[in-house]
């Protein structure tokens, strides 16, 4: 009698109802501020402008040159989600491709079954907390074509709650994001790179049926540690130092790209964006978040240590341009070698001695 060996190479084995995600996550998020048909179009039109105005400062300013690329596109909250969960699909599914080649048979047809709706209506509840943060992002797209995507209502609402001007700001937000682009089209290994070492640590992070009870024991035992200020995310407290390893060589390259971007849009200077620093002030408080549901559930999904890749990355940043110039740090992108290693991120002279000598 034959015997199954897992699921066709390329096809989904239903673990996750992609589907339902969408639906779950478009339910569940508000739409945002509540402006009329012009307002809308018009904050629509700007946003395509800025995003054009940013290519030339930022190419300028990071002395990195992309091609054009497509025109940014500019999405509404539950567009943002469905891009999203299209993209987490093409990460994802190599993954639990590996992971469902290892339980064949009944019980793995019932756990997709079972589990698809769950881990969709949980995967579509954090989409829509998500899609009212994000003012925008250069999507990877592992399974499909990369694009820039700027998220109007969240913008709208962030210039509105930070009190500056509208102008300033949405420029400001795409030579952020623009930078982004210029990364990983000026330097054509880094976005498969990334993928791989993410596809990589999803797989060595996701336990076996017989790991789950384990796990989650030990979630409990250390979830204390999430609710202090400066705790680690739900992430950390189910993974081994080995594992932590490679979260935090992961981490460092993020830290770089975030790091790097916010240098950029704050170094292109006054003379593009005239209220820059009153901006930088007011939206690193927004940062930091507001309310205490707000703070929790972010300690919690590891978005603090997001908050910190900004801070240390522009730190690295600005310390390896101070001492090699900006032709000097663009070294950083010749290979995944050149990338800066965690210890690095803390300690730029280190990174400028092993990469200059």
């Amino acid at each position: 009698m034959a015997t199954s060996t897992g699921p066709a190479a390329g096809t989904d084995p239903g673990y996750v109802d992609w589907d339902f995600a969408k639906a779950t996550g478009r339910r569940l998020v508000p739409a945002g501020p509540k402006v009329s048909p012009a307002e809308a179009a018009a904050a629509v039109a700007a946003l395509r402008d800025a995003a054009q105005r940013s290519r030339q400062p930022v190419a300028d300013t990071a002395r990195l040159h992309a091609p054009a690329g497509d025109a940014a596109l500019v999405v509404d909250r539950p567009s943002w989600i469905d891009a999203n969960v299209d993209s987490l699909r093409g990460m994802l599914i190599p993954v639990v491709q590996a992971m469902a080649a290892r339980h064949t048979g009944q019980s793995a047809a019932a756990v997709a079954a079972v589990g698809g709706k769950v881990t969709g209506g949980e995967t579509g509840a954090l989409m829509s907390f998500l899609a009212t943060k994000v003012l925008g992002q250069y999507d990877l797209a592992p399974d499909g074509t990369p694009r820039l995507l700027l998220v109007a209502p969240n913008v709208v609402q962030a210039e509105v709650e930070l009190g500056v001007d509208p102008g300033d700001f949405r420029l400001w937000v795409c030579l952020h994001e623009e930078t982004h682009r210029v990364q990983f089209t000026a330097v054509p290994w880094l976005r498969q790179h990334l993928i791989e070492r993410a596809r990589e640590l999803s797989l060595e992070l996701m336990p076996d049926p017989d790991q789950l009870g384990a796990r989650l024991e030990q979630l409990v035992q250390n979830l204390p540690q999430a609710f202090r200020a400066g705790g680690t995310g739900l992430t950390e407290l189910m993974t081994t130092p080995e594992q932590r390893d490679k979260i935090a060589a992961l981490t460092a390259v993020m830290s770089l790209l975030e790091g790097h971007a916010d240098v950029v849009m704050d170094d292109v200077g006054p003379q593009v964006v005239p209220t820059v620093e009153q901006i930088r002030v007011k939206f690193q408080r927004r940062r930091e978040g507001t309310g205490s549901i707000d703070r929790l559930l972010r300690r919690l999904l590891g978005l603090e240590a997001k908050m910190r890749q900004y801070r240390d990355g522009a730190t690295f940043v600005r310390a390896v341009t101070d001492r090699v110039g900006v032709d000097g740090f663009n070294a950083v992108w010749t290979s995944p070698e050149t990338l800066p290693k965690p210890a690095e991120i803390e300690d730029p002279q280190a990174w400028v001695t092993r990469v200059h000598g």
